[in-house]
């Protein structure tokens, strides 16, 4: 593991514990977890499809992914974030792969041809997010998608640290991604790509001043 890799792992290990706590990471809240629920439904082909969930963080997505009929693998770099997610599944009654790995390249055990690849707020984390999308997309069967829930952080909540203990220059997209930039990235590698803002204060458990939304792309 790279210093840069194992930097991001250690920041992320340290939030495992309290990382539930933020509405939109734990989805404790009924309606929080509804209005993913709700938007998943409609990214999603009919269930049961192949999900691979990267940077899964704590394994909401993928436990919610499960409950709606369809096989999540997820992979985070972070391990106690995974040991949660395997906990999570594991108690609500789902045998679902849950790994440690690096989501810009994931390790073999996770698969090779998925239906969807998800990520949400994984590629402001990446050394060569451009790279890990080109790599993404080898990984869809034909007529796949890529579902990218992403943003752009200019405007940050008080008390919030989109930052790490390395380099800024060595993530590219630190802070997040304008979606008209994640758009020209996609574009030479998929047939088709549209952008779904997401400004819906029960997403995100508060109201957000900040640039939110979805890419669905297909292969």
């Amino acid at each position: 593991m790279s210093e840069t890799a194992a930097s991001i792992a250690s920041f992320w290990d340290a939030f495992a514990a309290s990382f539930d706590e933020e509405a939109d990471h734990g989805l404790r809240d009924p309606d929080v977890k509804a209005a993913w629920a709700q938007c998943l439904r409609s990214w999603m082909p009919a269930s049961p499809a192949d999900v691979l969930d990267l940077g899964c963080g704590t394994g909401s997505l993928s436990l919610v992914l499960a409950e709606q009929g369809h096989r999540p693998v997820g992979v985070d770099l972070a391990p106690l974030m995974v040991e949660q997610a395997r906990r999570k599944l594991t108690a609500a009654g789902f045998d679902a792969l849950m790994l440690v790995g690096d989501a810009s390249n994931p390790p073999a055990e996770a698969g090779s041809s998925f239906d969807v690849i998800l990520s949400r707020h994984l590629l402001w984390t990446l050394p060569d997010p451009e790279e890990a999308l080109r790599r993404w997309v080898g990984l869809l069967r034909p007529g796949g998608r890529l579902v990218l829930i992403e943003g752009r952080w200019t405007t940050a909540e008080p008390g919030e640290d989109h930052s790490y203990a390395v380099d800024s220059e060595s993530l590219p997209w630190m802070g997040g991604v304008e979606a008209e930039r994640l758009l020209a990235a996609l574009r030479p590698l998929v047939e088709t790509a549209h952008v779904e803002p997401l400004p819906d204060p029960t997403l995100w458990g508060r109201t957000v001043q900040d640039e939110r939304y979805a890419v669905v792309a297909f292969a």
